[in-house]
């Protein structure tokens, strides 16, 4: 592999530099097309006869971050830049610079203006704005592609490849291309479905689900109701859960059952003790009238600061309520810890204008009203 990488690398600078001297041709994709086989690209597209020259706006589903690069290079269709700033990195990627860094109306309208000239190549976007592997699902289509002409074509994309998966979430581009130059071959699947038109009085929306439909059956993959946005966010969570050795209030990433346990005469000893009482601690700044020795008991058994906190709330853990004044051997709290202490007991206190109680309420709507307001004290100590 790292021999098939050092080559290709070479061999990648003489296909760019190719790329970039002759024109936009059937002879240039030809030449490039066959270069990319030395790089391990293989092209394949099925039903050629389907692709429709008067259709201005192609359709495909998101897997690598060179899917543009290889149908550019079956048929000449130009991909505007959505992300990243415009500069050479942008323009020798292959993407198409409009200038136009404003709202996605301001884009919808750039590229209406450019759909109307007919000696312009068609546009091909990526409705999902994100790239997945391609085998469980498609992110929900943005709206906005399916406004610019009545007309669109959808295009399947799937690739394969042995041994290292296509595609990983959080990857960049360049280490993409550096996985593709290291494994044997990856091969991209291109099959042109029918052109499909607007309906009468059809919404953006639902032309873009109904082609959203139509792909998913052609791939045989779901069509799911996750956007890109959703995506980034759960990346965001799994990069701040892999940068702490166990989630702030939650559980840690290995599962309980595979953990080793220590004996419990020796975890006075165990390195597991430090973070045990590290969890204790949070729970404690949460839950300040639940005795410490209760806490850590629980911690031993679940090893998770949401559990044992909700095991606490909801009256699966029996303990007798101390007071304010116990549990010194804490250690002192911070400033903002002070204040998001201060902040929750407002907050608990602010919806029936009295301190919650610590005892076990009588009445199960009493006790319902106490545990609305703890989840919602817990909620404000999270954002904070």
């Amino acid at each position: 592999g790292l021999c098939l990488l050092v080559l290709r690398l070479f061999i990648g600078v003489h296909v760019f530099l190719v790329s970039c001297a002759l024109p936009d041709s059937v002879l240039r994709r030809f030449i490039v097309r066959v270069m990319c086989s030395v790089l391990g690209l293989f092209v394949r597209q099925s039903d050629p006869r389907l692709r429709d020259v008067n259709v201005r706006v192609y359709i495909a589903n998101h897997v690598t971050q060179f899917d543009h690069n290889v149908i550019n290079l079956l048929t000449s269709c130009n991909t505007p830049a959505l992300n990243g700033a415009p500069g050479f990195i942008c323009w020798s990627r292959g993407f198409m610079e409009l200038g136009v860094t404003g709202s996605r109306a301001e884009l919808v309208d750039s590229l209406k203006v450019y759909s109307s000239h007919r000696g312009n190549p068609p546009l091909l976007l990526f409705p999902e704005e994100a790239a997945t592997n391609g085998r469980a699902g498609l992110l929900r289509f943005s709206s906005w592609p399916f406004s610019i002409l009545d007309v669109v074509q959808p295009v399947a994309l799937q690739v394969q490849r042995p041994l290292i998966t296509v595609s990983v979430a959080d990857s960049s581009w360049i280490t993409e291309l550096l996985w593709t130059f290291f494994v044997p071959f990856t091969v991209y699947q291109v099959r042109w479905m029918p052109s499909v038109p607007r309906r009468a009085e059809e919404l953006s929306e639902d032309f873009a689900l109904r082609v959203q439909e139509l792909l998913a059956m052609e791939l045989g993959v779901v069509s799911t109701r996750l956007t890109a946005a959703d995506k980034t966010e759960h990346m965001k969570r799994l990069r701040h859960t892999s940068l702490l050795p166990f989630a702030p209030g939650g559980c840690p990433g290995q599962p309980l059952a595979a953990r080793p346990r220590m004996p419990s005469s020796l975890t006075g000893v165990a390195p597991e003790d430090v973070q045990v009482t590290a969890m204790a601690q949070r729970v404690k700044e949460v839950l300040p009238h639940v005795p410490l020795e209760v806490i850590r008991i629980d911690l031993a058994q679940t090893n998770c600061v949401d559990t044992t906190i909700a095991n606490l709330l909801e009256g699966r853990v029996p303990f007798f309520p101390e007071s304010e004044e116990a549990g010194t051997d804490l250690p002192a709290p911070s400033a903002s810890q002070a204040a998001a202490a201060s902040g929750i007991q407002g907050s608990v206190a602010v919806p029936s204008s009295k301190p919650a109680t610590k005892q076990f309420a009588k009445s199960p709507v009493e006790r319902h009203l106490s545990l609305q307001e703890r989840k919602r004290a817990l909620y404000d100590y999270a954002r904070r």
